[in-house]
């Protein structure tokens, strides 16, 4: 019962911090909206001006890195499970380098407008970010032993450099367009700011998040030592291969249209097990609030402190994920 309520406090601060962070976004900007003008243009009575702004240019974007900060923390919160290590995160890894990597093979043989093909662009960085996943895998694996957190951190690291290296030198025969469109993505800038975006982006969330909701208490199994989820009845290897999957599903189609973010699905996890506990069930709808929190409001604080081009959501969350993974490097 404790654990319960514990749960039922957290869950509710984190909406209630998400709804105060959504509200702030709206109103804040280049042009800021007074709470009187917000509520009269939510309400239908705003100038042609005020409903721009809000409708076109601030509610696609926010609902994309609202999306997209979901996608990062359950990914990140499974992977975490699943590879019983605290340092998971897909950007750490090198999932998302993998799928920015194919992402920039998509506009080299394409166009450097992914709008044009809008729907095919997730189906690309899911591409790249499984074959980065895999990739980690195989190098991380050693035959007769169990797969190490440190050496996983490590190779995660390692590639997701290479992959960067990659993409850096196939943005050298870019033409300008596209050499700026690169630029933008490595740093982190959510550039999917309309609601054709918002489309393309929500069937994923929509689908893959309730496969790892459903799934909390195989979770749960998986985080204990691999003899004691066989003796429980859980089919490793085939559970292993569709959390897999949908972790490196919601990482990849969430980076194909916010940039190069890493350090959310880091974080948000770490949070919410510290608010109600390890159990999935409880930290995983927390975890799923706190990861939209902390996009939003990157996202945010960045268009309000550089007006009007803005600092990158992805610098925002570095300046405060970095120092979070060094401390849990020191701690564990």
């Amino acid at each position: 019962m404790k654990k319960r309520w514990e749960f039922y406090f957290a869950f509710s601060g984190a909406a209630l911090l998400l709804a105060a962070v959504f509200i702030a976004g709206m109103a804040s900007g280049y042009i800021s909206l007074s709470p009187g003008r917000l509520l009269a243009t939510l309400a239908g009575r705003g100038t042609d001006a005020e409903n721009l702004i809000l409708y076109e240019f601030r509610l696609p974007r926010m609902l994309v890195a609202f999306f997209a900060g979901i996608g990062f923390a359950v990914s990140g919160a499974v992977l975490q499970s699943m590879t019983h290590n605290p340092l998971a995160d897909p950007g750490i890894l090198g999932i998302n380098s993998g799928a920015g990597l194919m992402v920039a093979v998509f506009i080299s043989f394409f166009t450097s407008e992914p709008s044009s093909f809008l729907y095919i662009l997730p189906v690309f960085a899911l591409l790249g970010g499984i074959a980065a996943a895999v990739l980690i895998y195989v190098l991380s694996f050693k035959k007769g032993e169990r797969i190490q957190p440190e050496r996983m951190v490590l190779t995660g690291a390692g590639l997701s450099s290479a992959f960067s290296g990659a993409m850096i030198a196939l943005a050298s025969h870019f033409n300008r367009d596209q050499y700026d469109f690169i630029a933008r993505w490595l740093a982190g800038t959510i550039w999917g700011d309309d609601w054709a975006f918002v489309l393309a982006l929500l069937p994923w969330i929509a689908v893959l998040v309730p496969v790892v909701f459903f799934r909390s208490n195989t979770l749960d199994v998986l985080s204990l030592h691999e003899h004691a989820a066989v003796g429980l009845g859980v089919h490793i290897g085939r559970e292993n291969l569709l959390l897999g999957f949908t972790a490196a599903a919601l990482a990849s189609v969430s980076v194909s249209v916010t940039g190069g973010i890493g350090f959310i699905g880091l974080m948000a996890p770490h949070i919410a097990k510290r608010l109600v506990g390890p159990r999935h069930r409880f930290f995983l709808p927390v975890a799923t609030l706190l990861g939209a929190v902390l996009l939003l409001g990157a996202d945010t604080i960045g268009r309000v402190i550089l007006d009007p081009s803005g600092i990158p959501a992805g610098i925002v969350v570095t300046v405060i994920g970095a120092p979070y993974f060094l401390y849990l490097m020191v701690k564990n």
